[in-house]
């Protein structure tokens, strides 16, 4: 589940109002005393980028990997980033050896590096469209599955990185010639582009320190924490459902239908970042899937599906967990689809008519621009980007890869490419200003609309294949854009060069190609992946081919009275998402969020315990401490997930050398 810049999973600003006002209007640096684009780039810079992009890469894939959710890290990113450069630089300063000034550019483009590497780990598929390709997910599907023909491909470090390689370049070409219009001339807002500037330029003013010294000090307690507390579990986890990720908080008998606490700090710390809707969301979704409904169609075994089925068939209760999960994502996607395609057209619309009849001079309106804003202006459109260059890179990078994709899947037509190509700008600009206005990133719903209609042109031999492909090429594509927009808007916000902004965003997408393969293989080798009752479920995987075959063989693919439960799902999600944005300050606060509703349908309900308990953190302390806990809770989250993610790394290292835990800590009934 894609949560990277979305409304509903997007990470929460947490200073107060006035911490807020104060850093947008802290006086800027002046233009002159900004460098030039090529000195803003720093090799401190870069490598700490590529350290920061390894540690997230590793958080990221072990979300994705587990429950697919994946909470904004953009803040995290920048945070950590002033953290490192700081730290080196007071070293330096103890060994009485001069450094270069650490500059809000060089922290904006450390930022932009790290994301654009660790967004590859998550946007590439590797818990989705890639991996439903392997053999392990077509036999979990059920290889006596309507449509689940054995169409396969296992992983592979080479295959993945070229893939990689050909299909997020092209993005980074695409709206580059609309920088200007998008960002100066409508004036989108990128709420988490804003958001990330909002906090480095507080870190890079005077009262900036104060404030920074306070997160790093938070940060390095709760990693530390974090890091010894998943070190001390790993003794007690040598075996099946052992340790304390398996404690049975409420019972044995919650513990069986996945609910407990499994001390994971990592989704904590998610739960500190993402909002109070999110986490109640995810849990309803639990209560009513693992609570209410499995119970219930598991009782009907015999009537609704076959006896001898076991639990995992597709034609058993997975199908109805995983049918009715898709329900829920489509109908939230559709809706979200439609709405972002309508507010961008009446927008746009509005915006020309306005050209059209306008009454005030640009030179009066440049009179009543904020001195700032029109700064920034200038310092944004100063060092242009030539079209030429833009078109010239998404011709070659779009042709190398219409002629490379062909090769690594031959189900893929070449055509099939050519014709995704053809529309991607459009798509591009489309998600970009979209997500500009309500900062909703909706590549995951373009990409679902190709693997619907490339599953169906593939037919039933080569549409499996096809359809998972191609979603992964509108995807990132699609994704890449975005997020250079935002990144953008971050840069006019920070006076940082968009000469520099795109390069180190290539910077960074090219370490990501590298990066996250690795890190997957990483665990892929290390643990079981796909494993239906492991850490490593990888949902979306399953979820994805199910997809692919819901396009080829439509909805004969269902079970039993599947069907009546979906279409009831996919209009709840519609009507839910119509309700919150009618009466969004009584009843649409209090209406949960389809989407994040469906994450426990196939996946449990542990993590999204783990998720309220965060939420409830950040609840009582800012009862207790507001302001501490508006400037605070971004750190501590941050500490809590990079902590726990970083012993990933050791834990990985250990089960590849067949170093296994010394104690398996079960819990059993008394009788």
């Amino acid at each position: 589940m894609d949560t990277t810049n979305s409304d509903e999973l997007k990470e929460i600003q947490n200073f107060d109002s006035d911490d807020i006002e104060k850093a947008e209007l802290e006086e800027p640096e002046d233009q002159s005393s900004i460098v030039s684009w090529t000195k803003q780039i720093t090799i401190r810079g870069i490598i700490t980028s590529f350290l920061i992009g390894i540690i997230y890469s590793v958080i990221v894939m072990k979300l994705n990997l587990s429950t697919g959710l994946v909470p904004n890290l953009n803040v995290s990113a920048a945070l950590l980033g002033f953290v490192f450069i700081r730290a080196w630089t007071m070293l330096l300063e103890k060994a009485k050896i001069v450094s270069t000034p650490f500059t809000r550019q060089e922290n904006t483009l450390i930022q932009t590096c790290a994301v654009a590497c660790y967004s590859t780990a998550f946007g590439g598929g590797f818990g989705s469209h890639l991996l439903g390709l392997n053999r392990k997910t077509y036999e979990q599907v059920g290889v006596d599955t309507q449509g689940n023909t054995p169409n396969t491909k296992e992983p592979g470090i080479g295959w993945m990185t070229a893939f990689l390689f050909v299909t997020y370049f092209v993005g980074l070409a695409a709206l580059v010639p609309l920088r200007k219009m998008m960002i100066i001339d409508y004036k989108l807002t990128y709420p988490s582009g804003t958001a990330t500037a909002v906090l480095i330029n507080g870190f890079h003013t005077h009262k900036g320190d104060d404030m920074a010294k306070k997160q790093v000090n938070g940060f390095m307690k709760l990693f530390s924490f974090s890091f010894l507390w998943s070190f001390f579990q790993w003794f007690y986890a040598g075996g099946d459902q052992c340790g304390f990720v398996q404690f049975p908080t409420f019972g044995l008998k919650a513990w069986k239908n996945s609910f407990y606490f499994d001390f994971s700090m990592t989704y904590v710390g998610a739960g500190m970042i993402c909002s109070h809707l999110v986490n109640f969301s995810l849990l309803l979704g639990a209560v009513l899937s693992w609570g209410i409904m499995w119970p219930l169609i598991r009782g009907l075994k015999g009537q609704w599906f076959p006896e001898s089925l076991q639990e995992s068939s597709m034609k058993s209760l997975n199908g109805y967990k995983v049918f009715i999960s898709i329900a829920l994502i489509l109908g939230d996607g559709f809706y979200n689809f439609v709405k972002i395609v309508y507010f961008t057209a009446t927008n746009i619309h509005a915006s020309m008519e306005r050209r059209n009849h306008k009454t005030v001079s640009i030179s009066d309106n440049e009179k009543h621009q904020p001195l700032d804003d029109v700064k920034r202006d200038e310092a944004f459109v100063r060092e242009s980007i030539p079209i030429w260059l833009a078109c010239t890179g998404y011709i070659l990078l779009s042709s190398i890869s219409i002629i490379v994709i062909p090769f690594i899947f031959p189900e893929v037509k070449w055509y099939y490419v050519v014709v995704a190509y053809l529309l991607a700008p459009a798509l591009s600009f489309c998600n970009a200003y979209g997500s500009g206005l309500t900062d909703m990133n909706m590549a995951y719903n373009y990409g679902k609309v190709a693997l619907f209609v490339l599953a169906a042109l593939g037919g039933k031999s080569d549409g499996i294949v096809a359809g998972l492909v191609g979603c992964g090429v509108i995807k990132s594509l699609v994704s890449t854009s975005s997020d250079l927009m935002q990144d953008f808007k971050t840069g006019h916000l920070t006076f940082t060069s968009p000469k520099s902004m795109l390069l180190t965003q290539a910077i960074g997408t090219a370490i990501g190609c590298v990066i996250a393969p690795l890190t997957f293989f990483l665990f892929y080798k290390a643990f079981d992946v796909g494993n239906p009752n492991g850490e490593y479920k990888a949902p979306y995987a399953i979820i994805y081919r199910n997809m692919a075959i819901l396009g080829v063989e439509g909805f004969s693919a269902l079970p039993h009275h599947c069907l009546q439960l979906c279409c009831g799902f996919f209009a709840f999600a519609v009507a839910a998402n119509l309700v919150r944005d009618l009466n969004p300050k009584s009843i649409g606060r209090w209406v949960p969020l389809p989407m994040a509703m469906a994450v426990p349908f196939v996946v449990g309900g542990y993590f999204a315990i783990d998720m309220c308990v965060g939420s409830l953190i950040v609840y009582l302390w800012h009862i207790l401490k507001s302001k501490e806990a508006s400037l605070m809770v971004p750190a501590v989250a941050s500490g809590l997930i990079c902590g726990d993610g970083l012993w990933i790394l050791p834990s990985s290292i250990l089960a590849l050398f067949k170093v296994h835990p010394p104690i398996c800590m079960r819990f059993l009934a008394t009788n």
